[in-house]
């Protein structure tokens, strides 16, 4: 072991959120993934594609904001299901929005993905227990807008916590 690597405090790492969120992260988005297998979509496709079911058409920051998905990241995901023809993208419009809807291949998609994910939903939520993730859902709900907040400087002048100014 190098001798700079010695000195380094690690003490309280093994708790630091963003670990420990996106190990479970991983772990959660593998085990839909696998439930997935032969509808030609992911997990994280089958997300946005619900996101846009729900409320469309919807505006692509609007999307970006409830799903917490950054616009650079969301236009790159955008843009692989509107290749793949699951979903379609309007023009710029009158308010310089663009907005995005599912196709009917974004509809057939879904069909085909929902009993894999009512599979492995089921799965899931029976082995954590029902009244388990109920309460946990809430709080990752929770946790997801105290994040959000926390990237948001208190004091419109200041930077957020976290990031240097410049």
């Amino acid at each position: 072991m190098s001798s700079s690597l010695a000195q380094l405090d690690l003490h309280g790492t093994g708790y630091c959120a963003s670990l420990n969120f996106r190990r479970t992260a991983r772990a959660v988005t593998k085990l839909y993934d696998l439930a997935f297998q032969g509808t030609g979509i992911r997990s994280t496709q089958f997300t946005i594609l619900i996101g846009v079911a729900k409320i469309q058409p919807v505006a692509i920051g609007a999307l970006g904001a409830i799903l917490v998905i950054d616009s650079t990241t969301l236009t790159r995901s955008l843009a692989k299901l509107q290749k793949q023809g699951l979903l379609t993208v309007s023009k710029r419009g009158q308010r310089r929005q663009r907005f995005v809807s599912l196709t009917e291949g974004g509809v057939k998609a879904l069909a085909e993905s929902l009993p894999g994910w009512r599979a492995a939903q089921e799965r899931f939520v029976k082995a954590v227990g029902s009244d388990f993730w109920l309460g946990f859902r809430s709080e990752l709900e929770r946790l997801s807008n105290v994040a959000v907040e926390l990237e948001t400087p208190a004091d419109p002048g200041q930077p957020a916590p976290g990031i240097p100014s410049t």
